[in-house]
């Protein structure tokens, strides 16, 4: 259990950090030209941390457990997809239901959530094998 907790915690981190840079520098300018007609003007940041703890636990549940004894690819390529379905989720929903919606920016959401997922994933692997 204090495994999958510090594994939970590592990819937390990692989570929030690595989308912070993303969405506060590298996509800003891309977010702001495609949508940001619905972006507010400061971030909801006790939703923000309900929606990385939300992510995490499913990371930890169904991709870094399951895969505890698997090599390394299975669980980043686990991970990727995981992460691709649930922004995939989100991102062609809108595209199915918001007008104006831009398909370029689901598109790059949907890739930068494969790779988020695939990062935080490896981070919680690493630290359990670690313990």
């Amino acid at each position: 259990m204090t495994k999958l907790l510090v594994a939970g915690a590592a990819m937390f981190v990692v989570l929030v950090a690595l989308d912070l840079l993303w969405l506060g520098l590298i996509a800003k300018p891309l977010y702001q030209q495609g949508i940001g007609h619905l972006m507010a003007e400061q971030p909801r940041v006790a939703v923000a941390a309900v929606f990385y703890a939300v992510f995490t636990i499913g990371l930890l549940v169904f991709v870094v457990d399951p895969t505890a004894g698997a090599a390394w690819p299975v669980t980043v390529a686990r991970a990727a997809l995981f992460g691709l379905v649930a922004y995939a989720t989100y991102d062609l929903s809108n595209l199915a239901t918001l007008k104006s919606w831009p398909v370029g920016l689901s598109l790059i959401d949907m890739a930068w959530g494969s790779a988020l997922s695939a990062a935080a994933a490896s981070a919680g692997k690493w630290v359990s094998t670690r313990l």
